[in-house]
């Protein structure tokens, strides 16, 4: 019974995980396309000027985060070890507290917008627009994506490490 749950959880956790690899592939995805299109724009507009993509930046950071945490999480689940469940507890809290803070800024925080860096391309005002003309949706979506990230991702951990008898020490 023991081996038949521990399967099942390892199987569960590594699922969850490759969501969140699925997630960090397209996010790489996403952001090099969109630094390909900003350098066709800087290309076009010959501006030796042009500011610093710093979304984009920080689209791929997150990609390679989320990579990261994958790759730690199927570590955790095929070996059971208890130190790497640990260190697969602790990436997906820190990146839990990250979406957290920024839910919540947005949710709380009437002026969320300033917050960001100045952006001339206009690309973050169309951005806010969506968002305060959806502003309900979005609000419940962040919350609920958050909320099943924390049940998913730690509740299997943590059974996953009972469940094979697993120290955290």
């Amino acid at each position: 019974m023991s081996r038949v749950a521990r399967i099942c959880f390892q199987s569960l956790l590594k699922v969850v995980n490759s969501g969140i690899g699925i997630v960090g592939i397209a996010l790489i995805v996403y952001a090099l396309w969109m630094f390909m299109v900003w350098q066709r724009h800087l290309a076009s507009d010959s501006a030796p000027n042009a500011p610093i993509p710093w979304f984009i930046y920080t689209i791929i950071g997150l990609g390679v985060s989320l990579c990261v945490i994958t790759c730690s999480g199927h570590i955790a689940a095929e070996t059971a070890n208890g130190c790497c469940l640990y260190i697969y507890m602790v990436f997906i809290f820190m990146l839990l507290v990250l979406e957290a803070a920024v839910t919540a800024d947005v949710f709380l925080n009437s002026n969320w917008e300033e917050d960001f860096p100045d952006d001339p391309t206009g690309k973050l005002d169309e951005l806010k627009d969506f968002i305060k003309d959806n502003f309900d949706i979005c609000r419940w979506i962040g919350l609920t994506v958050v909320g099943l990230q924390v049940a998913l991702s730690l509740s299997l951990s943590c059974t996953h490490a009972r469940t094979c008898r697993c120290t955290f020490t």
